[in-house]
């Protein structure tokens, strides 16, 4: 099932921000960002894409993120690092809304 518009947007931000895959360091800054701008079910979505999309490690480790992001802070200079590979792939810095 194609995803909506926006959380492709998102696909394509990962992938432009991170060519050669998504490090394990950043999965937990990177649901920390997407977990202020997507709900549960949005992040959901994005992973189950990568796991139908021939990537499910990275599948794997957004959910497992995802678990572990209400035990587990990521540091401020690890959600910066994502920050800037996201914006370099297109991510906009302010807020964004479906």
């Amino acid at each position: 099932m194609p995803l909506p518009p926006f959380l492709q947007s998102i696909i394509d931000w990962v992938r432009a921000g991170y060519p050669e895959g998504l490090p394990q360091q950043d999965y937990l800054p990177l649901v920390a960002l997407l977990g202020h701008q997507l709900t549960n079910a949005d992040v959901t979505a994005v992973a189950d894409h990568f796991a139908e999309t021939g990537d499910p490690a990275t599948a794997d480790a957004i959910r497992e993120a995802c678990a572990t992001i209400s035990h587990a802070v990521p540091q401020d200079e690890d959600i910066a690092r994502v920050r800037a590979r996201l914006a370099a792939g297109g991510w906009p810095l302010a807020p964004i809304h479906p």
